[in-house]
C-alpha cells in the first residue's frame, strides 16, 4: 500500500533522515521503533508533506504522492495521529470528530456510529469539551477523529505517550480492532515491546537510518533489540 524508497529529509544543515527504504502491505501493522531523535516522528511527516523531503520517493497505491499538498494526501486516504494528540480542548468531542470529516461533503452518522462504537466512552462524553477529557480518552479522540477522514493508511505517532499501562493496553487493543476492520496501520512507538507484539512487520530507526526489520515477533525475540529497546 504504502513504499517509501531512498527517502531523505532534512531539518536546515541537518540529515535528519538518510535514506531510507521501507513498505507497508494493505491491511497490516507496521511499526517504526528506536529512540529519541532517531527521525521516527519525520518520516510519518514526511509522507503527508508536513515537512518535504530533500530526496527520495514515496507511493501510496501504486502513485507517486511525493511533496503533494497534504490536503490531497488525506484525500487519497492517508491520515496522521499526530504525537501529543494535538485534539481541540475548547471544541466539544463532536465537534473535533466533524472537524475530522472537514474534507468531506457527504452523510457522517454512519461513521460516527462506527468511531462512537470503537469508543463507547467518546458517545458517553460527546457533548463535553475535549480539554475535560483524560489523557487516555483524549488519545481515543484523536484518533477516532483521523478515521473521520475515512483513510486507507491511519499513522499514529507515539499513542501510548504519557498513559498509564492499563490504559496502553486498551489503546493496543482498539489499534488491532481498527485493523481487523480493514485499516492499514503505520505506528511509531517508545513502548517497543507493545509494538512488536502487535505488529506484523517492524522496522529499527537510528539516528535516521532503518538498521534492521523483520515480523515483529522476530524482533521481539531479538538480542539486539531486546538489550537496546527491551531492558532485557
Amino acid at each position: 500500500m504504502l513504499k517509501v524508497s531512498d527517502l531523505k529529509v532534512n531539518y536546515g544543515g541537518i540529515e535528519a533522515v538518510k535514506g531510507i527504504s521501507f513498505e507497508v502491505p494493505e491491511k497490516s501493522i507496521v511499526t517504526l521503533i528506536g529512540a529519541n531523535g532517531a527521525g521516527k516522528s519525520t518520516t510519518l511527516r514526511s509522507i503527508v508533506s508536513l515537512v518535504k523531503p530533500a530526496s527520495g520517493k514515496i507511493e501510496f497505491l501504486g502513485e507517486d504522492i511525493t511533496g503533494k499538498n497534504t490536503d490531497e494526501i488525506v484525500s487519497r486516504g492517508i491520515t496522521l495521529v499526530p504525537e501529543g494528540r494535538k485534539i481541540f480542548p475548547d471544541l466539544t468531542v463532536l465537534e473535533n470528530l466533524k472537524i475530522g470529516a472537514y474534507m468531506r461533503r457527504d452523510n457522517l452518522t454512519d461513521d460516527l456510529n462506527w468511531v462512537y462504537d470503537l469508543f463507547p466512552r467518546l458517545k458517553e462524553r460527546h457533548w463535553q469539551p475535549g480539554g475535560t477529557l483524560s489523557g487516555g480518552e483524549q488519545q481515543m479522540l484523536a484518533v477516532a477523529r483521523a478515521l473521520m477522514s475515512r483513510p486507507k493508511l491511519i499513522m499514529m505517532d507515539e499513542p501510548s505517550l504519557g498513559l498509564a499501562p492499563l490504559i496502553v493496553r486498551g489503546i493496543f487493543d482498539i489499534i488491532k480492532e481498527i485493523s481487523r476492520q480493514g485499516v492499514t496501520i503505520l505506528l511509531i512507538e517508545q513502548n517497543a515491546n507493545m509494538a512488536l507484539r502487535t505488529a506484523d512487520i517492524g522496522y529499527v530507526m537510528e539516528t535516521g537510518n532503518i538498521t534492521m526489520t523483520g515480523t515483529g515477533a522476530e524482533l521481539l525475540v531479538n538480542e539486539q533489540v531486546r538489550a537496546a529497546y527491551l531492558g532485557k
